[in-house]
């Protein structure tokens, strides 16, 4: 099998050397190119068409937020994980809204390269700071009866909102199917039914979705 291929983007050289051997040494991942800045990510991206990017977010001629946007408005299915020294609020909901993979804190780097196999294997990864800050993100979002969704336009059933719920919270799926009394398969089933009605593309809009509604 061949290995997965890493696109590399960080103002920080030191970093970005570092992080290469890392990815490197990890049985399945060769990173095939790095930049410095956001904008040189989305030009690196569009040539070499990496398997996954990991980027820093705060950086000089577009941020990570930015070069994200632009990119996923070109590729779609990019799988994209934002690694950043910063766990702002604003710097989360924003990449939740985007749609990108993960958001994994720079002093967490010992987790990142089970960070990449989970990424590659179609799960959302957050760092463990992040994880705490998503509850009391999704509170203090405003559910007034003029913004809240009617699920039952949608004709979402009440297991299927149970299963929204924990995808929000961040539960993976052998987690949701053992609070549910269910089988693997079944939550993914459940899972492809809601993303269809709901007309989103992954589990992390579905989550940004829940929290904004």
């Amino acid at each position: 099998m061949e290995d997965k291929r890493i696109l590399l983007i960080d103002d920080d050289e030191l970093i970005t050397m570092s992080l290469e051997m890392i990815i490197n040494a990890e049985e399945g991942f060769t990173v095939i190119g790095k930049g410095n800045s956001g904008r040189e990510g989305v030009k690196l991206f569009d040539e070499l068409n990496p398997d996954l990017l990991l980027m820093d977010i705060r950086m000089a001629d577009m941020n990570g937020l930015e070069a994200a946007e632009e990119i996923l408005a070109k590729h779609k299915d990019a799988i994209i994980l934002f690694l950043t020294t910063f766990s702002d609020d604003e710097y989360i909901v924003k990449a939740l809204k985007l749609g990108v993979r993960g958001y994994l804190l720079k002093q967490d780097y010992k987790s990142l390269p089970a960070a990449l196999h989970a990424a590659m294997d179609g799960q959302s990864v957050f760092g463990g700071a992040i994880v705490d800050k998503l509850p009391a993100l999704m509170n203090s979002a405003e559910t007034t009866e003029e913004n809240k969704f009617d699920y039952e336009s949608r004709e979402i059933t009440e297991k299927e909102y149970e299963v929204i719920q924990l995808v929000a919270e961040g539960f993976s799926n052998k987690e949701i199917a053992q609070k549910l009394f269910l089988s693997e398969g079944t939550v993914r089933n459940y899972l492809s039914t809601i993303l269809e009605k709901l007309e989103l593309r992954d589990r992390t809009q579905l989550a940004i979705f829940y929290l904004k509604n």
